[in-house]
C-alpha cells in the first residue's frame, strides 16, 4: 500500500512516500480503514519533529484524521461494520491507504456528508465546538475573540461562534485572510499585522473587553488578548502554532476574575471515548443539515503530500487542507 513515512524526526521534506508498505490488521477493538482523504493538521508538522505531546517512534505514517470505509474489524468491535462510513481521529497513521484506529475514535459518517468534508471535520470542529459548548461555555451576544481565524481551526470556531449566537472578531495577519474571516460568520475582523491588537479590542467593543478569547496561536499575541478579556472573560487555550509557549501574569487573571481554560478535545475522547463520540455525532447532524459547513481549501493527491505541507507550514491556508488518498 501507499503510505507517507516518518523514517526519522524532522521536516517534512524528510518524509518519503513508499509504496510497498504492508497492509496493517485491526488488533481488539480497533478497525481498519481504507482511507479515501485524510487533513493535515498543524500539530502534523510538530509529530514529525518530535515536538508534539505525544511522540510515536519512527517510523510512523503522520496523520491525525481522515475518512474513508471500514475494510475490517478487530475482536469486540459490534458498533461497526465492514463497509460503514467512517471518519476518525488518531495521533498518527492517517496518510496512508490503511489505517488502524480504536473503534471508539470513529464516527459514521452520514451518507450526505463527502469524504473530503468528513476529513476536514473531527479535529477542527470538534475541538471548536468542545471548546465553545463545553469549555468557555458561551453565551448568545458574548463577544469572542479568535486568533489565527483564518487556519483550520480558526475558521472552524469563527463559524460555530456565529452560529451559537455569539459576536465573532477574526484576527488573522492579512485582510485576505479576513475576507475568508467574513465569509465564515465574523462581524468585525482585526489585521494584527497592520493594527495594535489591543487597542482595536478596545475600539470595537467601547473599552468593555471580550467574553471569550479562542486562542491557538500563543506567542506574542497571547498576552495582548488577555489584558482584552473583558470582567470574568474566559482565554481558552487550544494550540501554539506560534512556535512560542506565552508566559502571562497572572495577576492579570485575579483583577479581572479571568480564566484560563485548557482544550485538548483528544485528552477528552481518551477520558471519556464514550461522550466525544456521542459529541461527534452531534458536530456531524449540524454538518449534514448545513448549520456548519468545514471549509477545504486546498486538496493534494498523496503524492504531493510535501505541497500540501508547505500550505500548513506557511500558514497561507484558509481553512483545511487535504489529501486525497484512495478518492
Amino acid at each position: 500500500m501507499k503510505a507517507v513515512v516518518c523514517a526519522a524526526y524532522g521536516d517534512p521534506e524528510d518524509l518519503a512516500l513508499v509504496t510497498d508498505a504492508a497492509a496493517p490488521n485491526p488488533g481488539p477493538g480497533q478497525v481498519a480503514i481504507d482511507v479515501k482523504v485524510a487533513a493535515l493538521n498543524f500539530p502534523d508538522l510538530l509529530t514529525i519533529k518530535g515536538a508534539y505531546q505525544v511522540r510515536p517512534e519512527p517510523p510512523f505514517s503522520p496523520g491525525f484524521e481522515a475518512s474513508g470505509l471500514i475494510a475490517a474489524v478487530g475482536d469486540g468491535v459490534t458498533e461497526l461494520s465492514v463497509g460503514d462510513r467512517v471518519a476518525a481521529a488518531g495521533v498518527f497513521g492517517a496518510f496512508a491507504e490503511r489505517w488502524i484506529v480504536d473503534a471508539d475514535h470513529c464516527v459514521v459518517v452520514p451518507d450526505r456528508v463527502s469524504f473530503e468534508t468528513a476529513a476536514a471535520t473531527i479535529i477542527a470542529y470538534a475541538t471548536s465546538y468542545h471548546a465553545l459548548v463545553n469549555r468557555a461555555p458561551i453565551a448568545r451576544n458574548d463577544t469572542l475573540l479568535v486568533l489565527g481565524a483564518a487556519g483550520g481551526v480558526g475558521s472552524a470556531a469563527v463559524e460555530i461562534g456565529a452560529m451559537l449566537g455569539a459576536r465573532v472578531i477574526a484576527a488573522a495577519s492579512s485582510d485576505d485572510k479576513l475576507a475568508h474571516c467574513r465569509e465564515r460568520g465574523a462581524a468585525d475582523t482585526i489585521n494584527y499585522a497592520t493594527e495594535d491588537l489591543r487597542t482595536r479590542v478596545k475600539e470595537l467593543t467601547s473599552g468593555r473587553g471580550v467574553d471569550v478569547v479562542y486562542d491557538p496561536v500563543g506567542g506574542e499575541y497571547a498576552e495582548p488578548a488577555f489584558r482584552s478579556l473583558g470582567w470574568r472573560g474566559r482565554h481558552l487555550v487550544i494550540g501554539f502554532t506560534a512556535g512560542e509557549i506565552p508566559r502571562v501574569p497572572w495577576n492579570l487573571a485575579l483583577l479581572k476574575e479571568a480564566s484560563v481554560v485548557g482544550v485538548y478535545w483528544g485528552g477528552w475522547s481518551m477520558h471519556d471515548p464514550a461522550g466525544s463520540r456521542r459529541f461527534l455525532e452531534q458536530v456531524f447532524a449540524l454538518v449534514e443539515d448545513g448549520s456548519l459547513s468545514p471549509s477545504v481549501t486546498a486538496s493534494f493527491p498523496i503524492d504531493e503530500f510535501l505541497k500540501a505541507y508547505d500550505l500548513v507550514r506557511s500558514r497561507a491556508a484558509r481553512g483545511k487542507v487535504v489529501l486525497r488518498i484512495g478518492a
